[in-house]
């Protein structure tokens, strides 16, 4: 299993958000890049990008710093947050990212998906932000009406191939994973599933790793000091 260490950007700066509320906003670096070298000194071999500002916007504020990240650090780089339009993505595979999620743009223009993964292949993943059973839109600020798992179907039938999967009510709260939300996708789905939300032991990425997921993302665990990054490289090995 890898291990994804998150950089959540706003306004230029490296940020974790309480449960998704703009409102409860941390800032834990002025300097992202820095935050990035660190990660691919600690061991990383992949970094988890969100541009938080896009996600809410539509639009891509900090597309110049994530591509500066991934220049400096030239490890693998998954971006999401905003990308709603094909214009968007090329730019950001020409700037050399390694794959691009698509959130909002997933659940309400299907067609679009389909037309990107058909363009694009595996460099298009799907980021599943789930509240209350619901998958969520527009940086998580409205649920849509679509059931998680139902979409998650779907998106196996157009052919995604990585899940993104938060569950909303754990990220940032340091309360563990939600086990069996991501047993229940391993056990039903053959796509590749990348865990986020709640990741905060190195108890939780055994646990993950017995699920036999494709990766979990590291964030506020790793800010506070809660989880050495090394460490749960190696204990997802």
């Amino acid at each position: 299993m890898l291990i994804l260490p998150a950089i959540d950007l706003f306004m230029g700066q490296a940020v974790r958000l309480y449960k998704g509320d703009y409102a409860k906003k941390t800032v834990y670096s002025d300097v992202p890049v820095d935050v990035a070298l660190a990660f691919k000194e600690a061991g990383a071999a992949c970094i988890h990008l969100v541009d938080l500002e896009g996600a809410r916007e539509g639009a891509t504020p900090n597309f110049d710093l994530v591509c500066r990240i991934k220049e400096e650090s030239g490890l693998f780089c998954q971006v999401g947050g905003g990308i709603r339009s094909g214009e968007v993505i090329r730019r950001y595979v020409e700037a050399g990212l390694d794959r691009v999620i698509l959130g909002t743009a997933a659940v309400i223009h299907p067609g679009f998906l389909k037309e990107m993964v058909h363009t694009y292949g595996d460099l298009i993943a799907v980021g599943i932000d789930i509240r209350d059973g619901l998958v969520a839109i527009s940086g998580w600020t409205q649920n849509s009406r679509h059931e998680a798992m139902n979409f998650a179907k779907s998106m196996q039938d157009i052919g995604v191939k990585t899940l993104i999967v938060t569950d909303i009510s754990r990220d940032g709260a340091m309360q563990g994973a939600n086990l069996d939300l991501y047993r229940t996708l391993s056990d039903r789905f053959s796509m590749d599933i990348i865990a986020s939300g709640g990741v905060s032991s190195l108890d939780d990425v055994r646990a993950l790793r017995e699920l036999d997921l494709y990766g979990a993302i590291l964030g506020k665990a790793y800010y506070t000091g809660a989880v050495d990054l090394k460490a749960a490289i190696e204990e997802a090995k």
